[in-house]
């Protein structure tokens, strides 16, 4: 995921675009990201009949939100964890179980690509520090 924003604390500075769900609304938002200059690295949507939440992580989140904001767009920062996780199987569910048994509840999670052979995986929780000591100790890779 190169170029995407990371804050200190293994945290990964995601966006959160609240969009109607009507046809090219997530196109007008690429367009904008576009004019700003501003490049994806990673791109999630979730959706019901009337509304969208379209996350993602951008090589500059401040010039993002700015752009998006300035376009109209109800915007939010969101931090999220990430970590990396070995292509074999398995992997994946080894973390997801060591959070469980810490009694951590994910909110979402989704993956990006990157040239390591690992899957890189951003998530959310109400518990975040409690959520990295539990994984590191457990020899997660932080990212």
């Amino acid at each position: 995921m190169s170029g995407a924003e990371y804050k200190e604390g293994s945290m990964i500075t995601q966006l959160a675009v609240f969009l109607e769900n009507r046809e090219g609304r997530v196109g007008e938002c690429c367009k904008t990201l576009k004019k700003a200059g501003v490049n994806l690295c990673s791109m999630s949507i979730a959706d019901t009949s009337e509304f969208g939440i379209l996350r993602i992580i951008t090589d500059d989140n401040a010039k993002a939100l700015e752009a998006l904001k300035s376009a109209g767009f109800v915007v939010a920062m969101v931090d999220l964890i990430g970590i990396e996780v070995p292509d074999r199987p398995g992997a994946l569910s080894d973390i997801l179980v060591t959070l469980s048994d810490a009694d951590i509840n994910i909110e979402y999670l989704y993956s990006f690509a990157n040239e390591s052979g690992h899957a890189q995986i951003g998530f959310k929780t109400a518990e975040p520090d409690k959520a990295v000591e539990v994984l590191k100790k457990a020899g997660a890779d932080i990212i």
